[in-house]
């Protein structure tokens, strides 16, 4: 009886790890947010709303990390006697600006350099680009394609304002700009009979 004594004794007590993780600066919960005991090699991850509930072992570490954010170690007491320990963890922003990372398909930026200079661009005739932008091919697409309802609040709206640039006369109008209504030109015509402009030269 003294060994198995000895032995439970020895046994650590399993804990229900259960919390929220939430940003620094309030209680927004951070989705995604890792939970994970090194010892262990396990962890889980944070919902939606930030909550996790990972089963630890009493005097376990636990790291708490997210992208831009700053680690959280989390221990629980070895002598701890529930089997529940709830946490409120708030991470605290990271402002570590990460250097640049360039990929290339060649292993020098010499080789990129010599195969984008002696990169061959397709001609404008015959190809694909110039397949998209025919003109036949796009006034067909221009008659058959549905009007929307915006296009026709957007035209009628057109008609409008030149309505009223027309009868305000800083529009072209067709009924003003026809000389056969336009008395001025009627008068130069009549002008122009009498002084014989449109008699037949010799």
């Amino acid at each position: 009886m003294l060994p198995r004594h000895a032995h439970a004794q020895g046994q650590r007590q399993v804990v229900q790890f259960t919390g929220i993780v939430a940003t620094g600066d309030s209680l927004l919960g951070v989705p995604g947010a890792t939970v994970f005991v090194p010892k262990a090699g396990r962890g889980t991850a944070t919902n939606a709303y930030g909550y996790f509930s990972i089963p630890v072992l009493a005097g376990d570490s636990i790291v708490i990390r997210s992208l831009g954010y700053r680690n959280q170690y989390v221990v629980i007491p070895p002598d701890y006697p529930r089997q529940s320990y709830s946490v409120i963890v708030q991470l605290k922003e990271d402002a570590t600006v990460l250097p640049e990372v360039r990929v290339f398909p060649y292993v020098t930026e010499k080789d990129f350099k010599r195969a984008f200079l002696a990169l061959k661009l397709p001609k404008e005739r015959g190809s694909r680009t110039a397949e998209n932008l025919n003109e036949d091919i796009l006034r067909r697409i221009f008659l058959n394609a549905p009007v929307t309802s915006m296009a026709n609040y957007r035209q009628t709206m057109q008609m409008q304002q030149l309505d009223q640039q027309r009868r305000m006369g800083t529009a072209p109008n067709p009924y003003s700009n026809n000389p056969l209504l336009n008395p001025f030109s009627w008068l130069q015509l009549i002008n122009q009979i009498k002084n014989g402009e449109f008699k037949k030269k010799d």
